[in-house]
């Protein structure tokens, strides 16, 4: 059980999310990754609270403590956020997004330019080939045998144009392990299309060891709001 419970709940976009607040400060929003919820990040969470900011961490829409869903689609949750955001009147917050929180990042910035401040992702993909191929064959076979919808969403989404990253003109931080399941081509294709971007390869790390229970994600959050979020 973490430390940091989902303990508030707030109604936007016709669900239901419950939430972890702390700390007081500036404020940056956390957001995990298919099938996870925010204890991921308690690591983070600490490290942040400790440095002086206001963290936000939901449980994404159908995971965590929400009731699941029937399907997802990426669309919806990057409204969802943007409602969380507007909702509880966060004056462009930072946001970090792991993994499918990584693209909720770029698709609410996309879909809503300017509510940001700052963002990081971490092994974030355009489209459903933008991993490598055994996970791909691993989550077609899961799927074959549950029909999980969170992993239907993972073989069908996201479809993120390249080009519409350029509406995106607030720092990015990416990051990617360099053991990830995110293809090398598609990382390349994230920092190029961006205004303003960052690219950090964390050496001997995979899709998530450097975020779960891990204090270098923390880390690189630090660094990159100390000398990027104006």
């Amino acid at each position: 059980m973490s430390q940091y419970e989902a303990s508030h709940v707030i109604e936007v976009n016709g669900v239901s999310l419950h939430y972890a607040a702390e700390g007081e400060g500036r404020p940056v929003l956390l957001v995990h990754g298919n099938g996870e919820d925010h204890n991921l990040f308690e690591v983070e969470i600490e490290q942040l609270v400790d440095a002086g900011f206001r963290v936000y961490a939901p449980d994404s829409r159908g995971q965590g403590a929400n009731e699941p869903l029937d399907e997802y689609h990426f669309d919806d949750m990057a409204e969802d956020m943007y409602q969380f955001i507007m909702a509880l009147g966060l004056e462009k917050p930072a946001f970090y997004g792991h993994s499918d929180g990584g693209i909720i990042g770029l698709l609410l910035e996309i879909n809503h330019p300017g509510t940001l401040g700052i963002m990081a992702v971490s092994g974030t993909n355009l489209e459903p080939e933008g991993v490598e191929e055994p996970f791909l064959e691993e989550c077609i076979q899961i799927y074959e045998e549950e029909q999980d919808p969170l992993v239907t969403l993972m073989l069908t989404e996201p479809h993120i144009d390249p080009c519409s990253l350029e509406r995106i003109t607030i720092p990015v931080l990416v990051t990617v392990g360099e053991f990830d399941l995110i293809l090398w081509s598609e990382t390349e294709r994230i920092v190029e299309n961006l205004p303003d971007a960052e690219l950090v390869i964390v050496d001997g790390e995979d899709h998530g060891s450097y975020i779960d229970g891990s204090e270098i994600m923390g880390e690189l959050l630090l660094d990159f709001f100390e000398r990027r979020w104006n």
